[in-house]
């Protein structure tokens, strides 16, 4: 048997797939553990962003926004429908820093005006206006493609600066009164309304007490509960659309009160500004990368103690602010930073987690002049496809620059692993194994290393007691930058570029099939996603 085992061994050195490096990898153990979940996600985890920007934004000497905000965006574009729709019912939050500064042409008599640069304006621009014509072509395309919007109200329609960037005065509710009025009779149905963008805590251009915000969230609730007639069909309230402050989101909590805010929502820029020349190292340092884990592990423990009725959103993320890294956002490279945010986030049961953008900017899914996919789109698009909200704890014997998350599988039996190696030099070998195979109670020696014989005896029993022929592959979905190149817009998948077909369609998206006793190859810089249909887990059952 053991020199079985070690033929085995050598087989598995030497039938590494295609995309594999030369150099010799390390080993590695991931230990799922099945028996719980520990946190779990809403079905539509995955969510994109529709921002405002005109084209007239500009950062670093660049204004890569052209037509894509809400106001100007082609909706008739071929690719924009079977993008979205690729998705299944893809999550769509429509808002941005210029919300707070829009006026909905509906009850009002003054003339519906685009934004306009304007050097005294919040962001340099000035107020702008959503036709009601604009807003019904709008849901024409999202009841096309069953998106599920979320939409990002004006939270400073009324009030007036006081000083740099404080505002006060209370919050005027007749022009979002009137806005939400007209969207349920013409039975447009938005899942959600957010509330303000970016005004919590310091703010970004403006910010509004804490205080005074609870009391006009609070009006909002009762507006949403006044024209919403039915119970059932309640949108959610979703709040403050900002960077998590503790202080400010507790007082958020405590002066809404009970039940008012059904989601507190969050956003990430991490990474820093998109000017900056050290986006890749950051985004290859695990160090850095785990500096995101405390915001969401504070804005878990936030609502446990201040209000356990709501959940937790991300309802923008860019990563990089000021319209994304050139180069960077748009390129193979992001998506290391994109999954594991997704994977991070979810653990710490995070429900929803928006992407800015769909289009726009440099940091877009789809790119904003061809609207042909980005990286991230596909990386998206397979998280969709694969990984369940259900999230499962695992224990890994490995180096930090390998990152890996487990979920039940998408409406399936079994469990989605995804692996993300953030080494350039170095691939592994992932000895996959089931907490079944290791003594209860007992918290493996994560410093320890077995040898290579030993772990590979416990992979051959991974899976637990069942026994069949349909127990013996997995599913693999490697992903790769084109030639190498981790700034390149081509992705592999299993070592063949995804590329839209002549029509537009979304290529398929097809995995290898993988002995299942044979340890993943994991090559310098890459993602799998890897599907163990027969994998023992009782929390997914």
């Amino acid at each position: 048997m053991e020199v079985r085992l070690l033929l085995l061994a050598l087989i598995c050195l030497h039938s590494a797939p295609r995309w594999a490096s030369a150099q010799q990898p390390e080993e590695a153990t991931v230990i799922v553990k099945g028996s719980t979940k520990i946190a779990e996600t809403d079905e539509n985890y995955v969510c994109a962003t529709i921002d405002w920007w005109p084209p007239e934004k500009c950062n670093y000497n660049q204004c890569p926004w052209g037509q894509s905000s809400i106001l100007n965006l082609d909706l008739d574009h071929p690719f924009l429908a079977q993008a979205i729709q690729a998705f299944d019912n893809l999550r769509i939050r429509l808002g941005g820093s210029l919300q707070d500064r829009v006026v909905y042409d509906v009850g009002t008599e003054s003339p519906c005006s685009p934004f306009r640069n304007m050097s005294n304006g919040l962001f340099g621009f000035s107020d702008g206006c959503l036709g009601m014509d604009r807003w019904d072509k709008l849901n024409g395309l999202f009841q096309k493609t069953g998106a599920i919007v979320t939409f990002g109200v004006n939270a400073l329609y009324g009030r007036y600066n006081v000083r740099r960037s404080i505002w006060a005065g209370k919050w005027n509710s007749t022009n979002a009164y009137d806005f939400v009025k007209y969207t349920i009779s013409k039975g447009y149905p938005v899942g959600s309304w957010e509330f303000g963008n970016e005004l919590s805590g310091h703010g970004i251009g403006a910010k509004v007490d804490a205080k005074l915000y609870g009391k006009d969230v609070t009006e909002f609730k009762s507006i949403l509960r006044q024209l919403y007639k039915a119970p059932l069909s309640q949108p959610l309230l979703l709040a403050p659309g900002g960077f998590f402050d503790q202080q400010w989101y507790s007082q958020l909590l405590q002066t809404s009160g009970h039940g008012v805010v059904n989601a507190l929502t969050h956003h990430v820029y991490n990474l820093g500004g998109g000017d900056d020349v050290h986006l890749i190292r950051k985004i290859l340092d695990p160090k850095y990368l785990d500096r995101a884990e405390d915001t969401y592990r504070d804005m878990q423990l936030t609502i446990q103690r201040h209000g356990t009725w709501a959940s937790a959103w991300v309802s923008e993320s860019g990563g990089v602010f000021n319209n994304g890294g050139p180069q960077v956002s748009n390129a193979f490279i992001n998506s290391i930073w994109y999954l594991d945010q997704l994977g991070m986030a979810s653990k710490y049961n995070t429900k929803v987690f928006c992407r800015q953008t769909l289009i726009g900017g440099n940091y877009g899914l789809l790119d904003t002049q061809t609207f042909l996919p980005n990286p991230d789109y596909y990386s998206a698009l397979l998280w969709n496809r694969l990984m369940g909200n259900g999230v499962l704890s695992i224990d890994t014997i490995a180096p930090r620059r390998l990152r890996a998350y487990a979920h039940c599988r998408r409406q399936q039996q079994g469990i989605t692993l995804l692996l993300i190696n953030l080494s350039n030099t170095t691939g592994y070998n992932v000895t996959l194994q089931n907490d079944i195979n290791v003594s209860l109670g007992k918290r493996p020696d994560l410093q320890k290393r077995s040898s290579f014989t030993q772990r590979l005896k416990k992979a051959v029993s991974w899976l637990g007691s069942k026994s069949s022929s349909d127990t013996k592959k997995r599913e693999e979905y490697h992903l790769a930058a084109k030639d190498g190149n981790l700034q390149s817009k081509t992705m592999l998948l299993n070592g063949v570029p995804l590329e839209l077909g002549d029509d537009g369609s979304v290529p398929a998206m097809d995995p290898v099939i993988v002995a299942v006793d044979s340890p993943v190859y994991l090559a310098p810089t890459s993602i799998a996603f890897v599907v163990l249909p027969k994998f023992e887990a009782k929390a997914c059952s």
